[in-house]
């Protein structure tokens, strides 16, 4: 009965998850809320329309986990003043939880860069 729980996200998962979380109506539905099962519901849904083959808990999990490296790197290098480690993705999530305003091209970063097949990511973890 493996669920896959703890089944590894791949940079495109990751990315997928990434581009559905940055959607304007997403953001404002997280936004505060306390119950969110519905919201990680659809965002599996469209992770699924991707072909991608996620539940709403994984989906939790991996959005808690991405914003809870990003703010334990934030204090890090606030206390450091120089960044020594960086994360995966740190600069779509910092973009998203940063609220950069949304532009008709982009969602306020390089939307390139959360296109599939591009090589735009730091691939550094140090």
């Amino acid at each position: 009965n493996d669920t896959g729980a703890g089944k590894h996200w791949s940079d495109n998962e990751v990315r997928a998850l990434i581009n559905i979380w940055s959607d304007e109506k997403i953001q404002q539905m997280l936004e505060g809320a306390t119950r969110n099962k519905e919201i990680f519901e659809e965002i599996a849904r469209r992770l699924m329309k991707r072909g991608i083959d996620r539940d709403w808990k994984q989906c939790r999990t991996k959005y808690k986990n991405l914003k809870y490296e990003y703010r334990a790197l934030q204090k890090e290098n606030e206390h450091l003043g120089n960044p020594r480690r960086k994360m995966r993705f740190y600069d779509e999530v910092d973009c998203i939880l940063r609220r950069q305003p949304l532009g008709p091209s982009s969602w306020g970063c390089e939307s390139s860069s959360l296109l599939p097949g591009t090589k735009n990511f730091s691939d550094e973890i140090k």
